[in-house]
């Protein structure tokens, strides 16, 4: 007969056996759609190999929504640690810097000459300065804003322009103009700029009458031009930085340590 005290002991090694095996299971659900996002990322790669470009860039909006969803769901178990940050920049860095500098080349710079494909380089480059620096410190003490235009946002003007003139093969003309924007959005990546970070927004909860018709009518818009509003959607949302600074001036913000949370980065 196994005495009473050995009996407790044994149900609580056992009780706490399951709770370090759930601690493991929260932590491997955000690393799950860390992993799709990068897989999302290398699909787009290949699909741009095989000339599917509407495909590649369809691949990199999902990946945009595996990063978004990452990060809420590390934060609602509390489950954030400094391996989901890496990784998730790690991934970042394929889904958002390589695919979309890939497909911008094999689409419009291919053609242009070493100047117009080492722009695809630029944008590989500030991507990456620009997840090392937002690893390092946020740039800005406010919280609803980011320094610097975040690398999905950057992927998001290059994929929706590729998005939008997919269907014809673009003129020369059309292709310098992309080549220029993709030194722009490059740069932009790596600049002093505030963007909205919509981090301390919650619809959700103080206005969700309203918070239901902006999605209603983003879906009806979505639905009616679903390759121009993208577009419009990213490059409005590119050009609100220089616009922010030219209406409202440089506002000083030192940078600090604080690690930063898997947010867009």
């Amino acid at each position: 007969m196994i005495p009473r005290r050995s009996r407790r002991e044994h149900r609580r090694r056992r009780w706490n056996e399951l709770r370090e095996q759930r601690g493991r299971g929260i932590f491997l659900l955000p690393s799950l759609l860390t992993t799709g996002n990068l897989f999302c990322g290398f699909f787009a790669l290949l699909l741009t190999v095989e000339s599917r470009y509407a495909e590649a860039s369809l691949a990199i909006f999902v990946a945009m929504v595996m990063d978004m969803l990452d990060g809420r769901v590390a934060r609602l178990m509390k489950a954030t640690s400094q391996f989901g940050v890496e990784f998730d920049s790690l991934a970042d860095v394929v889904s958002f810097c390589v695919a979309p500098a890939f497909l911008i080349y094999s689409f419009a710079l291919a053609g242009l000459g070493r100047p117009a494909w080492f722009g695809a380089f630029l944008f590989v480059i500030c991507g990456a300065l620009r997840l090392a620096r937002f690893n390092v410190y946020t740039g800005v003490t406010d919280r609803r804003f980011f320094v610097g235009l975040s690398t999905p946002a950057a992927a998001g003007v290059i994929v929706s322009t590729v998005l939008l003139l997919h269907r014809e093969e673009p003129p020369r003309w059309a292709l310098v103009a992309i080549a220029v924007g993709t030194y722009l959005t490059a740069l932009l990546m790596v600049s002093t700029f505030r963007y909205w970070s919509f981090k301390e927004i919650d619809f959700a909860r103080r206005r969700p009458v309203q918070t239901l018709l902006v999605v209603v009518l983003s879906v009806m818009i979505v639905a009616t031009n679903h390759e121009l509003f993208p577009f419009l959607l990213f490059g409005v949302y590119a050009i609100s930085g220089p616009a922010r600074r030219l209406v409202l001036g440089r506002t000083i913000a030192l940078p600090h340590g604080e690690l930063p949370t898997k947010e867009p980065s």
